[in-house]
């Protein structure tokens, strides 16, 4: 027997899927982004009714687009804007034409790219591209994007409004950036949807592990850039760490929401399809021969996916991955990472030694995966009372419910030696 037909969730899925599309062109004819955003909203709530009584149309998107432009036109009529707009009766004329194919939306100009770009302008702060980004591309509300972030709607909304102002008074071009700037853009953009995988796949705060609707968004956000810049390396790279990574999830928790490390994970729950399609994808880009830093830890994420046990795992090849990837990108994060890999490839006390290199740099000294990989050095080296320390700061910096709990666990099986 079928579910039951929920109209008001068929509406919530098209608009989830179309939004980014219809917006981006709503933008490209109106040239404003909030007036954009309003009367699709507006087209949304009108579409919540309509199709209520009359069912869904057959173009869905094709629907919302043309009722959000009758709506921007009237909103322009009545503006006191209208008498300077006079002169540009063709511009109306333009917007009261078809704005779409009847059928479909394939005689739309996809224009995902220029919102994008503009939402990842470096004018704005990280946290309202990753908050603009959202909601303009991934059509999540601003209530979703605020509990994502734990911030309250009213704060988010806020945000929110001032990105947009921002955009329209610094006169921030609707476009793809020119050759010279692309890839320095390109790369922000990039690092924008990493940022939103990352807080998905590993929540910093609140008593998830996961949040799946982030880490998923990323991912679809990677794959309509990927769509449209299919000679990117970096986006590939981009989307094959990303799948990969998520593969892993359905075995990184436990029945009771704990943490389950790498090393004790069932290889058997991991998803097999993602595992081949990020390796696939990879293996493809790297033959291009333009290797960029998401390539280099795909590559990293591909060897630990083949790995049938954790003792089985190429910590060598891995420890070598990281060299390269840090001569492209010198940071303590990478550093960090690599001493795991060099503790299993050679000991425990040479990946100490090497995070020694980096223990004078004033980011580390609040980064909690900095402590709670030295108090695992320590730990497997015999240190106990230095793991003891190193994993007391760890806890401390913790904003994750499920991280603290599991970094306790670790504590209470270190050997107290002053007892």
């Amino acid at each position: 027997m079928l579910p039951p037909f929920d109209i008001d969730q068929s509406i919530t899925r098209i608009v989830r899927e179309e939004w980014g599309r219809i917006l981006a062109a709503l933008v490209a004819r109106l040239g404003d982004l909030q007036l954009a955003e309003d009367v699709l909203q507006d087209a949304v709530v009108q579409a919540l009714s309509t199709w209520a009584n009359r069912g869904i149309p057959d173009s869905p998107a094709a629907w919302l687009i043309a009722t959000a432009n009758n709506k921007a036109i009237d909103i322009l009529r009545r503006s006191s804007r209208f008498a300077a707009l006079k002169p540009e009766l063709k511009y109306l004329t333009e917007l009261e034409s078809p704005a779409t194919d009847p059928e479909d939306l394939q005689s739309l100009p996809d224009k995902r790219l220029e919102l994008i770009f503009t939402c990842c302008h470096p004018a704005l702060d990280e946290k309202s591209r990753i908050a603009l980004t959202l909601r303009t591309l991934g059509g999540l509300t601003t209530e979703e994007i605020a509990k994502a972030y734990l911030d309250k709607p009213k704060t988010m909304a806020q945000r929110l409004t001032r990105a947009k102002s921002k955009i329209a008074l610094a006169g921030i071009a609707f476009q793809i950036p020119t050759n010279d700037q692309l890839q320095q853009r390109l790369n922000a953009v990039l690092a924008v949807i990493y940022l939103i995988f990352n807080e998905g796949y590993s929540a910093t705060s609140g008593d998830q592990i996961v949040r799946s609707d982030l880490s998923n968004e990323a991912i679809r956000l990677a794959r309509i850039i990927h769509s449209l810049l299919p000679e990117e390396t970096e986006v590939a790279g981009l989307l094959s760490l990303m799948l990969l990574h998520d593969s892993r999830t359905p075995a990184r928790r436990g029945r009771n929401n704990e943490i389950i490390s790498l090393q004790d994970q069932h290889r058997s729950k991991w998803s097999k399809d993602k595992i081949s399609e990020g390796t696939t994808l990879l293996k493809d880009t790297l033959r291009q021969q333009k290797v960029g830093t998401y390539q280099v830890q795909a590559a990293i994420s591909a060897l630990h996916a083949e790995a049938d046990t954790w003792d089985t795992t190429d910590w060598q090849q891995i420890n070598a991955l990281y060299e390269l990837l840090y001569s492209i990108n010198p940071t303590p994060v990478v550093r960090i990472n690599q001493s795991l890999a060099i503790s299993y490839a050679q000991t425990p006390k040479k990946a100490l030694e090497t995070l020694k290199t980096i223990e004078s740099d004033p980011s580390i000294k609040t980064y909690q995966p900095y402590f709670a990989a030295r108090a695992d050095l320590h730990a497997r080296a015999g240190d106990h009372e230095e793991a003891r320390e190193d994993l007391k700061t760890a806890i401390n910096l913790s904003e994750n419910t499920a991280q603290t709990d599991f970094l306790r666990k670790k504590l209470e099986r270190i050997p107290n030696n002053t007892q």
